[in-house]
């Protein structure tokens, strides 16, 4: 027997799709340094702010206490992947959890660095510039192994995780 659980609101939705995007079309579409890279960099930091704001005070999945990663949790996930035992959670995941804030302060740090890059203390200024590139190849690292990870934990749990980013609901098992 499957229960459908409403788990993730509309702003939590359009925040990541959002989120996804403006990655999306900085990493692939805009040229860094030029003024749409940076309205896209400024996009996100609005984002990040917003998400902030809702991860306290937002639903019961988007607020942050639902998903603080704890060493416990995440070990007992690790575990349950190792012996094929399968417990599909509402809301994220230990590991997703992880993974969420892990992009959650990259994405600020890309968003701050690259902000600092176009002021007067900061431009040119060549350990700022690195930072940032490590925090974009670090972006595209864990973007790629959140992808990896919603599809296999997909497979491994029968739950439609992209869907639920979609629609809003899991169906759990």
């Amino acid at each position: 027997m499957s229960e459908r659980v409403r788990v993730w609101d509309p702003l939590v939705r359009i925040f990541h799709w959002s989120l996804a995007g403006a990655f999306l079309a900085n990493a692939f579409f805009t040229r860094p340094g030029r003024e749409v890279h940076q309205w896209v960099g400024y996009a996100v930091a609005g984002l990040i702010a917003l998400r902030v704001v809702w991860g306290l005070v937002g639903t019961r999945h988007a607020r942050f206490a639902d998903f603080l990663p704890m060493p416990g949790a995440v070990l007992g996930q690790i575990r349950d992947m190792a012996t094929g035992r399968r417990h599909a959670h509402a809301g994220h995941s230990p590991l997703g959890a992880l993974m969420i804030w892990n992009l959650l302060l990259t994405m600020a740090g890309l968003a701050a660095s690259g902000y600092a890059m176009t002021t007067l203390t900061f431009f040119g200024v060549e350990w700022v510039e690195e930072v940032h590139q490590v925090l974009v190849v670090w972006a595209e690292i864990s973007v790629v192994v959140h992808v990896l990870a919603v599809v296999g934990e997909s497979l491994r749990l029968g739950v439609n995780l992209p869907k639920s980013m979609v629609t809003g609901y899991k169906t759990l098992p």
